[in-house]
């Protein structure tokens, strides 16, 4: 999927827990992990991960589960 504005400011205005969600429970082939916005999506959260920490990491990941 091409990166427009739209889909850079979308996945800007996701927290880390929409980010991680998203991340974890779109089926796979979704359009928005393809091309420059999966690779801008896997950037963004790489970042807030590093931001977070490992102790709200494990914490969300925990919260989120593996199923929805």
């Amino acid at each position: 999927m091409n990166l427009t504005d739209k889909v850079k400011a979308y996945i800007d205005s996701l927290s880390y827990v929409g980010l991680l969600g998203k991340w974890r429970f779109t089926p796979a082939g979704d359009p928005m992990f393809q091309g420059e916005s999966g690779q801008y999506f896997a950037k963004r959260l790489s970042e807030m991960r590093e931001k977070v920490g490992d102790g709200e990491h494990v914490a969300t990941s925990k919260a989120l589960g593996w199923e929805k």
